[in-house]
Parts: structure tokens; sequence; C-alpha cells
């Protein structure tokens, strides 16, 4: 069984695991938010568990971190700070499923959701079942650290599931032994073996039937719901579009120019125009649509007023913002506030007298 997505549609990489190794980068002393800002990515949104980041930031910011830390065990430093529920709805439905069989069956199905350009084959090979981890297109330098992070990942989550390391299983790897490895080898539970034929996770199948400690069949029906819906949206904003939203979502500063926009996507401004044309859909649009979304997060979860709103979504003052917010709800700001938090029986305090 396989389930793939083609790279070159650039679903996106969720921006949380972003996050995690720019916390990890910290902690090893590296300025973690220096190195994002020139990447273009804002640090605030990475904490997001709903923005995806495009695959060449993502890629870029990898790259860099990988080189300027120094530290080539990047991936297996990553795999064991990603603990079951900062995988979302696929996290959820993983750990509250019956056997280990099905949740590996679910990760198997639903691993586009977390991991676009991976894919699982399931074979089985005498008294073992293979899980093996194929890549679609070519990362380059990035599979040391892509394999590592998931094959890895995969040994941590299992002791996480079952509350031990498998019994009898193992991970088999490419290539010869890197010699970071050496310094990781007693955090990984498994016995690794390297110069095999594939990337793998190989679980003897009697095991396959191990119960999950946090199994709970309801929430385990709702999340793969929510997994099933999650595929199904994503898989459909494969377009040009969805691939130049997630750039403008996820910039710093915002919002971003076109030909900073472009250039990360690896096409012109004119293509870009065209193809976003094509589509039905403008840059600036996109722009507008991000704007209003974080306009009414910032007046309705927060305090801040409306120069500090319209400075931070790039307008050159509160007159300015007040304007398009208008245009596109027919609502002042204050008016939008003050309505939202009668809705959500919060309302506000009467002004101090002048």
């Amino acid at each position: 069984m396989r389930v793939s997505a083609s790279i070159s549609q650039d679903l996106g990489m969720p921006a949380i695991y972003l996050h995690i190794l720019a916390e990890l980068l910290r902690s090893i002393g590296l300025d973690e938010r220096d190195l994002l800002l020139r990447v273009g990515l804002d640090p605030v949104q990475l904490k997001s568990a709903d923005i995806r980041v495009s695959q060449a930031q993502a890629s870029e910011f990898i790259t860099r971190a990988i080189v300027e830390s120094g530290e080539p065990g990047l991936g297996i430093m990553l795999a064991s700070e990603l603990k079951l529920p900062l995988h979302g709805a696929l996290g959820v439905a993983v750990m509250s499923s019956r056997t280990l069989q099905d949740a590996l069956g679910l990760m198997t199905r639903y691993l586009t959701l977390r991991a676009p350009h991976l894919s699982v084959s399931r074979r089985e090979y005498g008294d073992n079942m293979h899980y093996t981890i194929l890549c679609d297109g070519d990362p380059g330098p990035l599979l040391g650290f892509v394999m590592d992070s998931m094959l890895f990942g995969c040994a941590f989550m299992g002791e996480q599931l079952t509350g031990s390391a498998i019994k009898g299983a193992r991970i088999l790897r490419k290539g010869s032994e890197p010699s970071y490895f050496r310094r990781f080898r007693q955090r990984i539970l498994l016995p690794v073996e390297y110069g095999a034929t594939d990337d793998a996770l190989v679980i003897p199948s009697a095991m396959l039937s191990a119960p999950i400690r946090f199994s709970d069949d309801q929430l385990a029906e709702s999340s793969r719901a929510q997994c099933e819906d999650a595929l199904k949206q994503l898989t459909g904003d494969a377009g040009f579009d969805c691939r130049v939203r997630r750039v403008i979502e996820t910039s710093y500063p915002f919002p971003p120019k076109l030909a900073r926009v472009a250039a990360t996507l690896y096409v012109s401004e004119r293509t870009l125009k065209r193809r976003l044309q094509e589509e039905n859909a403008s840059f600036q649009n996109l722009v507008d649509q991000v704007r209003l979304e974080r306009a009414r997060e910032f007046l309705t979860g927060t305090g801040m007023n409306l120069n500090q709103i319209a400075d931070v979504l790039g307008y050159a003052d509160a007159a300015n913002f007040t304007r398009a917010f208008k245009r596109w709800t027919g609502l002042s700001p204050s008016h939008y506030r003050i309505s939202e938090q009668r809705s959500a029986g919060v309302f506000p305090r009467a002004p101090a007298p002048a």
C-alpha cells in the first residue's frame, strides 16, 4: 500500500515543525530568530498549528540551520522532540488507535498531512512487516535530515504508544553509518542497521497486535474523520494560488513584496501574476485575505489598538487600515470588535473620564 503526493505540488510543511526546530537551535546557542528572519519567515506565525510553510522556505531554513549550527544530527534531535499531539489530528488518531497495526495504518494513509514529500510502502517479508519510507522528488543534501527525523521519530513514537520499545523491531538505513550517529546512538531504543537497500521500519508481524495505551474508539473515529477531511482539503488546495498564500501567511516582514514571493517560489514576477490570473486570483487579493484574517484575530483576541494593528498589517496608519477593513466587512474595526465582544458575552469597559 502506498500513498503519495508529488513534491511539485508543494503542499507545504506544518509550521509547528519549524518552530520546534527553531527552539532546538536556540538551545544549542544559535540565534534562531535571526535565521528565520533571513529566510523571510515570521517566528510568531510558526507557532500556529494551522499554518503551513512552503517547502521551498522550509528547505532553505533547514539547510541553513544545519550549516550554521554545525550539527548534522539535527534530524535526530528534532525526532526526539516530536510528541504525538504535535502532529495534529493525525497524532490524536494514532494515539487513540486500538493496536499498533491500526496506528501504522493511519500513518501510512495520512502521512501526506504532515510530510507531503514522503510516503510509506508496506510489505511483509517472512515474519516481519517492513514499512519503507519513500521520498518523492530529490531533496538532495536534506535526505539524511528527512530520513533521520522520520524513522527515528517513528522509534520514539512507538515508545510513546506502547510504553516501551517495540520488541524485535529495528530500523534499516541506506548508505554507510554517518559519523555523527555515534553521538546519538544511546537515544535510539531500537537497533539500527546501516547499509540496507531501503530506509524502513521493521516490526515483527506478531507485535502489530500490541495494544495502544491511549486507546479510545470514539476519539479515534472522530480524529480519523478530521484527517480524511483535512486530506481532501489539502490535496484540493494544490493550486498555485495556495502556494502563494502559504508564503504570504508566514512571511516577515508582512506583507511581503511580490518580488520576494516570486523568488521564493522560483518563478518570475510576470509568471506569478500570469499563473494567478489563470486561477482567477491576484496577488493583492491574497494579501488582503490574509490581512483580514489577521485583523479579525487581533481585534477579537488581543488588546492592541488600531495603530498597532495597522502597523503589524503593513498599513501607513490606522485610517488606511480602517478604510480597508470597512471595505471588506462593512464595519469599522472598532464596531467589529465591540460586536464580537458582545456576541461572546464580553462587554468592553467604559472609557475612563478625561
